[in-house]
């Protein structure tokens, strides 16, 4: 499916407002509200559009802290990685993990609420996921930019 247009720029305003009404969408993109409706439905269809969340503020949830852990695996083989990527889902406190080139095999991205609360999630999760032979963390002194929103 090719992107035209207005479904980038239903696309843009979705995903900063994605709580809109479509009435208000479709006004916005020049668009009548049947239209618009379709054209949402078709980008959620095509998978353009995954879902729709709510942002919460993590400082608001006691969770202020953000930690990023490259880990290093001791092999590369599928069963190391798939291992390694099973025990990681599991873990509430990582928002995200990336597989990566470089240095790490791994970057998560993890919230807590201080550095005491870490070393608990570290000793809970961190140091008994598979297949780990290194572990580098570094803590988040303050967020200069934080978007969810990809250029379309």
């Amino acid at each position: 499916m090719q992107l035209d247009a207005t479904d980038r720029r239903i696309l843009g305003i979705l995903q900063k407002e994605g709580r809109l009404s479509n009435a208000e969408l479709s006004e916005r993109v020049n668009l009548s509200p049947s239209a618009c409706h379709r054209r949402v439905g078709r980008l959620e269809a095509e998978g353009f559009i995954q879902g729709y969340v709510a942002l919460l503020d993590a400082r608001r949830l006691d969770r202020p802290t953000t930690v990023f852990v490259e880990i290093t695996l001791s092999g590369q083989a599928d069963e190391v990685l798939e291992a390694f990527e099973r025990a990681v889902k599991l873990v509430p406190d990582v928002l995200e993990c990336h597989l990566m080139a470089g240095s790490a095999d791994y970057l998560l991205k993890v919230v807590a609420q201080d550095t005491d609360d870490f070393a608990r999630i570290h000793r809970q999760y961190l140091a008994r996921l598979p297949g780990v032979a290194q572990m580098h963390s570094s803590f988040a002194l303050r967020t200069v930019r934080q978007t969810t929103a990809i250029p379309v």
